[in-house]
């Protein structure tokens, strides 16, 4: 994730590589940092000699698993002004990463990977003490890889659910619109490119002309046609219920992970 934020603005030029610095906490994650990134990018290994300079960084992305969070704040040294940690730590509250970092002014993001091509959706929840230029600074971060709403922390795992994991749940439907396409007999590529750009094409007519769903699912249903033939096997299929319960589900899983 902090790939999908961070390289659109290196490569738009946005961000400067040389003004960034990276650690983390595995040698095999430093050898990939080191050999993808841009050699600008200063990186270390967590608590190692020159590591204190990412935590002296006046704004700071953390982006690990949260079963890593702890290690991590107890390698974190003392800071000695205040700023900024924005944390992407899927269910850790702000009052959880203010008790570990007490030197911070902690903002939680819920960012998701379509900010890696500009299409990003990301929430943003404050905690006590950022400025509204703080505020409009982070906003203007992430605006930069797609769209940013405010809302209150205890909507952030739902809003998780459906935006940062929805991407994993659309391209299980792309990819078993594909092979039904195979089925049928088209070529493999051919089915991935059809499939890929029906749904693309689908999600920029709903999002263009604020179409319910359900609306043009009406209007591309003829009667007896061959939609309607297809939606009776996807309700037959129970794939209508099982989205509902993938979204329930990690908004579930989000809270544990607090």
């Amino acid at each position: 994730m902090a790939k999908a934020l961070v390289w659109p603005l290196i490569e738009s030029g946005e961000l400067p590589a040389e003004a960034l610095a990276a650690t983390v906490a595995r040698p095999a994650s430093l050898e990939e940092l080191q050999a993808h990134w841009p050699a600008q990018v200063r990186s270390f290994l967590n608590g190692s000699a020159g590591s204190e300079l990412v935590w002296q960084a006046p704004l700071q992305l953390l982006a690990v698993k949260p079963q890593q969070l702890a290690a991590v704040a107890a390698a974190a040294p003392e800071v000695e002004h205040t700023p900024l940690l924005i944390s992407v730590l899927a269910g850790v509250t702000l009052e959880r990463l203010q008790r570990l970092f007490p030197g911070h002014r902690c903002i939680r993001a819920v960012p998701n990977t379509p900010a890696l091509v500009g299409a990003g959706l990301t929430a943003l929840a404050w905690g006590q003490g950022v400025s509204e230029q703080q505020q409009a600074q982070v906003k203007t971060l992430f605006a930069s890889v797609g769209e940013v709403l405010e809302l209150p922390e205890d909507k952030l795992d739902a809003f998780l659910a459906l935006t940062s994991s929805g991407p994993a749940f659309i391209a299980l439907v792309a990819e078993a619109m594909s092979d039904g396409a195979v089925a049928a007999g088209l070529p493999r590529d051919l089915a991935h490119h059809l499939a890929h750009r029906t749904l693309a094409g689908t999600a920029e007519l709903l999002h263009q002309r604020c179409l319910h769903p359900g609306v043009l699912k009406d209007m591309v249903s003829s009667p007896g046609g061959t939609t309607i033939a297809g939606l009776r096997q996807l309700e037959r299929g129970g794939v209508r219920s099982a989205m509902i319960e993938a979204v329930v589900a990690a908004a579930e899983r989000s809270r544990e992970l607090a």
